[in-house]
C-alpha cells in the first residue's frame, strides 16, 4: 500500500488544554479510550507494522488495521478498517492520522481521515458525524475529567448509500 496515494477527505483540528504525552496516551490505550470513545477500546501494538484494533464495549472486533507511522507523542498513522462485510473491498482502505503539536499551553490535535479514491459525501457522512463527537469527548475528558455523553448511530444517508452499493451493514 502506497500511503502517498491517499488524500485527506476529512480533517479536524482541535486545541486541548493538556500535554502531548497525555493526548498520545488517550489515543493509544484501551483504558483511556473506553472513557471518551463510547466504550470502545483502542489497542495499539506500539511499532510500525503492529496491529491497530478497536473493540466494542462487548469486546467484539469493530475496527482493525496496521500501524503505518509511530512517532510518540507526535504522530500516529494507522489503517482504519471497519469490520463490515465487503466495505474494504468496495470502498478501499482508510488511513487515520493523528498529528499532535504543542501550541503554547495547549495541544493542537489534527485528525485526518484519508482514502486512496474519491468517496461520496453520503459515504463520508459517518466520519463527518463521528469524528467531531469522538474528538470533543476526548477534549472534554482531558480538560475536565468527564467525557461527553453523546448518543451516536450510523447516519441514515451513509447506510442508504452503502445499501445502494450492495454492502451489508449491521442491524
Amino acid at each position: 500500500m502506497d500511503i502517498n496515494t491517499f488524500k485527506p477527505a476529512i480533517v479536524y483540528t482541535i486545541y486541548i488544554a493538556s500535554t502531548p504525552e497525555k493526548v498520545w496516551q488517550a489515543l493509544t490505550t484501551a483504558e483511556f479510550s473506553r472513557k471518551y470513545f463510547f466504550g470502545n477500546a483502542v489497542e495499539v501494538d506500539q511499532k510500525v507494522g503492529g496491529a491497530y484494533v478497536v473493540r466494542t464495549p462487548d469486546d467484539a472486533l469493530h475496527i482493525s488495521g496496521e500501524v503505518i507511522e509511530y512517532d510518540p507523542p507526535r504522530k500516529l498513522t494507522v489503517t482504519f478498517n471497519v469490520n463490515w462485510p465487503e466495505l474494504i473491498e468496495k470502498l478501499g482502505p482508510t488511513l487515520v492520522t493523528y498529528e499532535i503539536e504543542q501550541a503554547g499551553d495547549a495541544v493542537k490535535l489534527t485528525m485526518l481521515q484519508s482514502h486512496d479514491r474519491d468517496l461520496s459525501d453520503d459515504i463520508l457522512e459517518g466520519g463527518r458525524q463521528g469524528w467531531p463527537a469522538i474528538l470533543s469527548s476526548l477534549k472534554s475528558l482531558l480538560e475536565t475529567g468527564q467525557p461527553l455523553a453523546i448518543k451516536m448511530a450510523p447516519p441514515q444517508r451513509m447506510l442508504a448509500a452503502l445499501k445502494a452499493m450492495g454492502i451489508a451493514t449491521p442491524g
